[in-house]
């Protein structure tokens, strides 16, 4: 298939490109040797913007929000307004991630807002409306992911991803700056605030750009000033939060001695309840006070100390591994970031196939399409006795269903839901006269355990890996973290390894960070390169060493075709800014346009562009026609990749002119 410009080809991922310079006609370029690597990270530093206000939004899979710190004064964090809304047993400093748009597709609410009017709805109505939740983690799990990738809502319609996200953002958007006016008593400026939004360290680039553009659609940000937005790293965020820990401000899992007058053996159960307390007196005041200093737990820690974020939350679980560098006390990533989707939501699953093998799947998806507000409600009910379920409970959690359920189940089935619970012999799940499901504790944990098993696999082979050696502290956070029956597996699995530390308020750690981050976001200053980055290149053929069928004759000279010339390589440590330079010559001196192919892979060792697993992401075009013909005939094109942040830059100049032309690397439209 011949490559086009437009880049349609590479709709195939296996990405066979067949040979772009042939195809194109483009005679290429060529190194000029030999090639050089600048490590030039100041040559490039902008100069910073001001902004009045930092705000993080934490979009989560099940609950988001956002808080904000003036730059006048960054130690202080005020956590967003609290929500209308709110479910019983759950508190509601976020609000839960769901959108609701009109039949007309037209934005209409968010959060608690949007699930209770879907819920009010008349039947007959509401499934004329889209529902949408949990849906973030479709950029997780969408191979292809494009601007043109659908989310379905509840029921069944598809809409552009893009467009949802967008609108979610664009709601953040206009509650903060409408708190901030309010504060404020005077209009507060979009281009006043620096907007900070946290993706998973795991995921993939194209969905952290995916994140970057539908800010831009929702007018947080432009490409046109790409840096009044930051896209923070979730376990990143809580890391920074983590050092500034104040002893009363955590629960230490595995301390011997007491914290705060508890002893150990009561941490787990009176340690949480009485930080529970804590929370629940600080809940009123939604300021938070960071001390601008190191917290005591951080001091222990000395240059070269390594410890782990474990970052679970509603959908995924996100694993960083940190090493400290004094004096600064900057952070270096030791461990490229690892993880899954072993978030919450694989409870949920769980008690959705419990209910299958109740009731029947048939009837379940029936449910699901026909009652979609029934269903939410249920899930609702279900979420509240899940933060119930602890290690040592002994009395059985009972879940209240929809009295819609109970009429719908008889009508589809032509019996009672008793009699179905009666019949399917699952034994530890009884229903109770109130019309509730009566679950024992062991059949709750039982929901837990696949995703906690997985969980905890996966940190011990993270803890088997060479550079995950001597970790000093495991900081447990995220959504999930609140569970029980989480802190239990963790502390008793690596208790012994490290010490377990648990942030109090952890479901607002990664949002606390974020502000710190964007009000400092040269405090992570060593990263790993998730990809191999390099550009396609044309070199002198060489007979044995070169494949046959990569060899191209352009005016009497043999070169061969295709070649990956490698920028920098997966998991590769990358100094934040750090920039990688190489020369290029046109292949054919008189060449005055000149177009430079930029391509990625997850594999380390790559030879040629037409590997499986090449994709091409990005492209830059430098164009020369007008300028001075007295340019020696050997060009210069410098071609120069800046790494380090969340988004990587690339330019070529023209030596001679000190033409240039810069891209964003691109991963989405290509």
């Amino acid at each position: 298939m011949s490559e086009t410009e437009s880049g349609a080809a590479d709709a195939v991922s296996s990405s066979t490109y067949s040979s772009p310079a042939k195809s194109l006609g483009d005679p290429g370029i060529t190194p000029l040797s030999p090639s050089h690597i600048a490590k030039d990270s100041d040559a490039d530093d902008a100069v910073e913007q001001l902004f009045l206000v930092v705000v993080a939004i934490d979009f989560g899979t099940t609950s988001s929000g956002y808080a904000y710190s003036f730059t006048k004064e960054p130690e202080c964090i005020h956590v967003m307004r609290r929500w209308e809304g709110g479910d019983p047993g759950v508190s509601n400093q976020k609000t839960p991630t769901t959108i609701l748009l009109t039949p007309e597709r037209k934005f209409h609410s968010f959060g608690y807002a949007a699930r209770d009017f879907y819920h009010d709805l008349d039947p007959t109505e509401s499934k004329h409306w889209l529902y949408f939740e949990k849906f973030k983690m479709k950029l997780h799990t969408t191979s292809n992911l494009s601007m043109e990738t659908d989310l379905t809502a509840a029921n069944g319609k598809k809409v552009k991803a893009l467009e949802i996200f967008a609108y979610a953002l664009q709601f953040f958007k206009e509650q903060a700056l409408k708190e901030l006016s309010d504060q404020g008593g005077s209009d507060f400026e979009n281009t006043e605030v620096r907007w900070v939004i946290t993706v998973p360290a795991i995921w993939k680039q194209p969905a952290k750009q995916f994140m970057r553009q539908a800010a831009y659609k929702a007018g947080m940000a432009s490409p046109e000033n790409p840096e009044q937005l930051i896209i923070a790293l979730e376990p990143e965020a809580a890391s920074i939060y983590c050092r500034k820990l104040r002893l009363h401000q955590m629960i230490d899992l595995s301390s011997r001695a007491p914290v705060n007058g508890y002893s150990p053996s009561d941490t787990i159960g009176t340690g949480f309840t009485q930080a529970k307390e804590l929370v629940r007196r600080n809940r009123q005041s939604r300021t938070f006070l960071v001390e601008n200093v190191i917290g005591e737990i951080w001091s222990e820690l000395e240059e070269g100390d390594r410890y782990i974020v474990v970052d679970s939350g509603g959908g995924t679980v996100d694993i960083t591994v940190h090493q400290i560098r004094l004096p600064e006390g900057h952070l270096k990533e030791l461990y490229k970031a690892t993880g899954g989707p072993y978030g919450s939501l694989g409870v949920d699953y769980e008690f959705e196939k419990l209910l299958c093998k109740i009731f029947g799947e048939d009837f379940i998806e029936q449910f699901k399409i026909k009652r979609p507000a029934a269903w939410v409600d249920l899930m609702i009910a279900f979420e509240s006795r899940k933060r119930a379920a602890a290690p040592d409970r002994t009395n059985p959690l009972n879940i209240t269903l929809p009295f819609s359920f109970i009429d719908y189940y008889k009508k589809f089935r032509g019996h009672s839901v008793e009699h179905a619970l009666r019949k399917s012999n699952v034994d530890f799940v009884k229903w109770s006269s109130q019309g509730m499901l009566r679950m024992s504790p062991d059949a709750m944990n039982a929901l837990f355990k696949p995703t906690i098993d997985q969980i905890v696999q996966h940190l011990s082979d993270v803890f088997d890996k060479p550079e995950v050696t001597n970790v000093k502290f495991l900081f447990l956070v995220g959504g999930f973290a609140e569970s029980p029956l989480l802190q239990q597996a963790v502390q008793s699995a690596f208790g012994s390894r490290c010490r377990v530390i648990i942030p109090q308020d952890v479901g607002l750690t990664i949002l606390k960070g974020a502000v710190l981050f964007g009000l400092d976001p040269a405090v992570i200053k060593v990263r790993r390169s998730p990809l191999t980055y390099g550009v396609g290149v044309l070199n002198r053929f060489v007979e044995g060493k070169h494949p046959p069928e990569k060899l191209l004759i352009k005016d009497g000279t043999r070169w061969c075709t295709d070649v990956f010339d490698k920028f920098i390589s997966a998991d590769q440590s990358v100094a934040l800014g750090e920039t990688v330079t190489r020369s290029y010559t046109p292949a054919k001196p008189s060449q005055l346009v000149i177009v430079i192919n930029i391509y990625s892979s997850e594999q380390d060792n790559v030879s040629f562009i037409t590997e499986s697993g090449v994709k091409k992401c990005g492209t830059l075009r430098l164009d020369l026609t007008g300028t001075d013909a007295s340019v020696p005939n050997r060009r210069e094109i410098k071609t120069v990749m800046q790494f380090g942040d969340t988004e990587i830059k690339a330019m070529a100049i023209d030596v001679a002119t000190s033409k240039s032309v810069k891209v964003g690397i691109d991963f989405l439209n290509y």
